[in-house]
């Protein structure tokens, strides 16, 4: 491959994972389109004592972009901007305030994770990631999923909200 020339894998794994984070795609919406407009009320909503609410979700996906960027880049753990991992208690009734903030964490964490992918070299798309039984390539596009998984599940928890 030429110096400068885009790679044709890592270009693809880009618009997979920009499709399902935040840009159009045929699957109906991505994570981001999920989120969008929410209120902190409708954030913080648990469909039942003891289940996660929107915000939780968020966070949560948010965390795992930070794992598969961690991974990619071999990274040392317990450097996620929140203490704990994989789900972080939300309160019911936070602030608009504090809704932003974690939403702007979200979208920061996945811009860090898009600038790794980018990056990443192309020879070690197929050898296990760090941490990991799965491909770098497999943790790649498996993260798109994960963000695609969680928009469904959010809209699943809008429309249980609102009927």
């Amino acid at each position: 491959m030429k110096p400068g020339k885009p790679d044709v894998e890592i270009e693809l794994l880009l618009r997979i994972i920009d499709q399902s984070y935040d840009h159009v795609a045929w699957h109906g919406t991505n994570l981001r389109g999920s989120l969008r407009g929410l209120s902190v009320e409708e954030a913080s909503w648990r469909p039942a004592p003891g289940r996660h609410n929107i915000w939780e979700v968020a966070l949560h996906t948010a965390y795992w972009k930070y794992i598969v960027r961690r991974r990619l880049l071999r990274e040392p753990r317990g450097s996620f901007p929140l203490k704990g991992s994989n789900w972080f208690a939300r309160p019911d009734a936070g602030g608009q305030k504090e809704w932003k903030a974690d939403l702007t964490l979200l979208d920061d964490i996945h811009n860090s994770m898009r600038e790794a992918i980018a990056a990443f070299p192309r020879e070690k798309l197929y050898l296990r990631a760090h941490g990991s039984k799965v491909s770098n390539a497999a943790t790649i596009y498996g993260v798109a999923s994960h963000d695609v998984y969680h928009a469904g599940q959010i809209q699943l928890l809008k429309r249980l909200m609102r009927d």
